[in-house]
């Protein structure tokens, strides 16, 4: 079990700025709604016990030099447990964030709804969603930040319900709390860990580090922009293009071809990675995150084709907010898909402009990716990215592997690397299909025209980057 912190020792660990939001709020019938034989007693030992007089501990604070509404749940107070006055001081918290359109951030630490308020205090998660969902579509980001205990109600609303989800190491989080589970559960099955490897939260957090990330994240989260990102330059030894298709495939699948993780670091000065798709899966395959690019014309690419735009939304920690999400060559998993898809709609409430790196030889296609939806997906993130109001731009970084890869490039916004190819299907596949010996691969891949430079010709890209000046493709033949 993690050392368990006190709401005053959480906010602590964030800010040395924090101001309580004023409380107002009527007097209880005795005993509460349900005139609970001793409820009264138990409320004011825990007011003894912990100096709060109710779960929760709201108020503004500057982090890392962000301003944020600060929810901090105190377990001391009745397990951090949620009842009507929990729910006044939650649903006012929000309000004020809206009004004064700050980003909230809640320290999470509870055993769920208050059992001395029975149904009442159960339906105070419904106005808790309530609120989250207002402050959603307000455009404002949500963190939470999970401590130990983050189980019930509180776990289900504010902590999985937020934009971004931390977490403290070893704290239990689940739905079901420790004295309500099967005996045969598995303990393990209850921690941060397991919560972060199915995909439920985005990362583990030390205490000492918390400060300087949860800041990081809400300088992306909150510094919007209407220009697209611009392509980042090629990283290939050669701007030099495939003379064949076959060619063109074969740089495309080379080892030594940069990957995804080095576009990203040459791309980004400082970045943070969201993880899983929030349905119990996570997919190595798929980078996704908000990063800070310096948006200086010496960082995009030159490319042939119209020029794209960078330049508004930069930060004081340097460079403009772009989100991303990069395939890393290898057979994209739906758990890829969903987070990809659940990147770009959160860029796109928030107004960030999204740079995806398309990679892969295609969708997983073995009989677990069918169980778990690879079609789904796939139609999900096609969704995302047809609907999406931010602007989005996308790099063909490598393999270009039919549907699989196109549902993560930007119709009209697409570019192309020296060392890529786009293809309808890969040309072995193909041959296979035509009925012609393996042998007559290196043909078919000339006649479906998949080199950087056919793309250009066919209006499937926009141009081909190059390491630094502009690459012009020769005629098609």
């Amino acid at each position: 079990m993690a050392d368990r912190l006190s709401a005053r020792e959480a906010i602590a660990l964030l800010s040395d700025d924090f101001h309580q939001l004023p409380v107002t709020e009527g007097a209880y019938a005795p005993d509460g709604p349900l005139a609970w034989q001793g409820y009264d007693a138990s409320r004011a030992r825990a007011t003894e016990r912990t100096g709060e007089d109710e779960s929760v501990v709201c108020g503004r604070a500057r982090i890392d030099g962000t301003p944020a509404v600060l929810i901090a749940f105190e377990f001391g107070f009745l397990g951090g447990s949620l009842g009507e006055r929990t729910g006044d001081r939650l649903e006012a918290a929000y309000t004020y964030a809206r009004a004064h359109r700050l980003p909230v951030v809640s320290l999470v630490a509870t055993g769920g709804s208050r059992m001395q308020e029975g149904m009442l205090a159960l339906t105070q998660l419904q106005r808790v969603a309530r609120q989250s969902a207002l402050t959603r579509a307000a455009g404002l980001p949500q963190l939470a930040v999970l401590r130990d205990p983050t189980t019930g109600g509180g776990w289900a609303t504010l902590g999985a319900g937020a934009d971004v989800v931390l977490a403290l190491p070893g704290v239990q989080v689940g739905f079901a709390g420790s004295r309500v589970r099967p005996p045969e559960a598995d303990p393990a099955a209850y921690t941060a860990q397991a919560q972060l490897a199915a995909g439920a939260i985005d990362a583990v957090v030390r205490p000492q580090e918390l400060r300087e990330t949860v800041g990081l994240w809400l300088a992306l989260l909150t510094a919007p922009s209407t220009e697209p990102a611009p392509p980042p330059p090629a990283l290939g030894t050669s701007d030099r293009l495939p003379d064949t298709g076959w060619s063109a495939v074969q740089r495309a699948r080379s080892p030594e071809r940069p990957r995804a993780q080095a576009y990203l670091d040459a791309y980004f000065t400082r970045r943070s990675a969201i993880g899983g798709d929030r349905c119990g899966g996570t997919d190595d395959g798929m980078l996704c995150g908000f990063g800070f690019s310096s948006g200086s014309d010496s960082r995009s690419a030159s490319a042939s084709g119209s020029g794209s735009g960078s330049g508004s939304g930069e930060h004081a920690l340097g460079g403009r907010a772009i989100a991303y999400a990069a395939q890393t060559g290898t057979a994209t998993r739906p758990a890829g898909y969903r987070t990809a898809s659940r990147l770009i709609r959160l860029a796109d409430r928030l107004g960030i402009p999204v740079l995806t790196l398309v990679d892969t030889p295609g969708a997983a296609n073995d009989a677990e990716a069918e169980r778990q939806g690879v079609g789904a997906a796939i139609a999900e993130l096609f969704g995302a990215v047809a609907t999406a109001r931010t602007p989005l731009t996308t790099l063909l970084i490598g393999e270009g592997g039919s549907g699989g890869a196109l549902a993560l490039a930007a119709p009209g916004n697409t570019w192309a690397t020296p060392d890529s190819y786009f293809s309808v299907i890969a040309p072995e596949l193909a041959a296979a299909i035509l009925k012609r010996p393996p042998e007559e691969a290196p043909g078919t891949a000339d006649q479906l025209r998949v080199r950087p430079q056919d793309l250009v010709a066919l209006g499937v890209v926009r141009g081909i980057v190059s390491g630094g000046a502009a690459t012009s493709p020769p005629p098609p033949g």
